[in-house]
């Protein structure tokens, strides 16, 4: 997508880490870099998957923020549309060109329920998530108010803990309601089992998502005796993907990290045992940090610090290297053991975030790389967009 101000515009060490045509080596530092190659080949990948197990993939635009890597999704994985968690962030990526667009989250506050109608209006399809009847009236307020339509999910927890309703009962009487009321649609059933994707072993994941099937398996039968049917029976995370989408009843994945694979991820196991960022996925997103001091003989320091990164689910990873680790960091500075004195000053490393989502969410640009050149870059269109 274009980028607001002309490149030209802007200043490499004040406005942006790098432009596009400069050496890897020259991107000011801390920056967010994306190893193209490889993001395209996850992306692929993720697509033909879908394609095979004949599911959608509704790409997870909280993960990285971008309009510019929804298109891709779209381009190359063929995504059919966005996940969002915010009205705001929904409507970035509904300005930017992606014409369908789920959040999903419950959407209670007027002002936030007003827009969500509107974004129709920019000729977006937009849904969200239910689990409470009282919601069904406000949102059929708002969208017969601005002569638009808003199609909702009922939400189960299926195991979250979050939002969601519990029993096929609470399923069938929020859509019966919201397949009564004006201006919207029931689209069908949200059941993200989103606390079990970080389990390490596949076998205890599996176990975690045959309770989560077994119980959308009901919601959906109970339904379509009563005459409505689910046009998207939605889930699946980057750990659990392959569960719903062997499952019979799920249509649409929701992945998102598999796109960039963070270290938290990472460490989980496949069928076979292996981690998933050593062969079902690749490491695609890197913090790319500059060692700035080397007065300690046996520690380095670097300039990517609380402030460049989330370390919610444990610190990053050097990657490609096993001679010299991260060990701890303060708001601007990262401490790394090196214990042979090999890190020169000014030597620059990539670092494999712990998490993903919250670490792009702390910067304004990625900068996309290839054969050791920067070839894009593209601002996180929706950072800050938490409302």
């Amino acid at each position: 997508m274009a980028i607001a101000t002309a490149l030209d515009q802007l200043e490499v060490g004040f406005d942006v880490p790098a432009l596009p045509g400069m050496p890897e080596s020259e991107i000011q530092t801390p920056a967010l870099v994306l190893d193209l190659d490889a993001l395209e080949r996850n992306i692929r990948k993720m697509g033909e998957i879908a394609k095979a197990m004949g599911m959608r993939h509704r790409l997870h635009g909280k993960m990285h923020k971008s309009v510019d890597i929804a298109h891709l999704q779209q381009e190359l994985g063929g995504a059919c549309g966005v996940c969002c968690q915010k009205v705001s962030e929904a409507e970035v990526f509904a300005r930017g060109g992606i014409m369908d667009v789920l959040v999903t989250n419950q959407v209670r506050d007027p002002a936030k329920i007003d827009r969500l109608a509107r974004l129709p209006l920019l000729g977006a399809r937009a849904l969200c998530c239910v689990d409470d009847k009282d919601n069904v009236a406000d949102l059929s307020a708002a969208a017969t108010r601005h002569g638009t339509q808003v199609e909702c999910l009922v939400e189960i927890d299926c195991g979250a803990g979050r939002c969601g309703v519990t029993s096929t009962k609470a399923v069938v009487d929020i859509a019966q309601a919201i397949a009564m009321a004006p201006g919207l649609r029931f689209a069908g059933i949200q059941a993200y089992q989103g606390a079990m994707q970080h389990l390490e072993s596949f076998e205890e994941r599996r176990e975690k998502l045959d309770i989560a099937i077994g119980m959308v398996r009901d919601a959906v039968e109970a339904l379509r005796a009563l005459g409505l049917e689910c046009d998207i029976v939605a889930g699946g995370g980057t750990g659990s993907y392959y569960f719903e989408g062997a499952s019979g009843v799920y249509n649409e994945l929701q992945c998102g990290s598999y796109a960039f694979m963070d270290a938290d991820y990472g460490r989980i196991r496949d069928a076979d045992g292996q981690r998933i960022d050593q062969g079902e996925w690749e490491n695609a997103l890197f913090i790319l940090t500059s060692v700035m001091s080397h007065a300690k003989p046996d520690k380095a320091i670097c300039d990517a610090g609380l402030k460049a990164q989330s370390v919610d689910s444990g610190l990053p990873f050097i990657y490609g290297r096993d001679d010299v680790e991260y060990v701890k960091c303060s708001d601007e500075h990262g401490v790394i053991a090196d214990p042979d004195g090999v890190l020169k000053v000014n030597e620059k490393l990539r670092l494999v975030p712990g998490h993903c989502d919250p670490t792009c969410n702390v910067h304004d640009w990625y900068v996309g790389v290839r054969n050791g050149a920067v070839e894009s870059i593209w601002p996180v269109s929706a950072r800050g967009r938490a409302y």
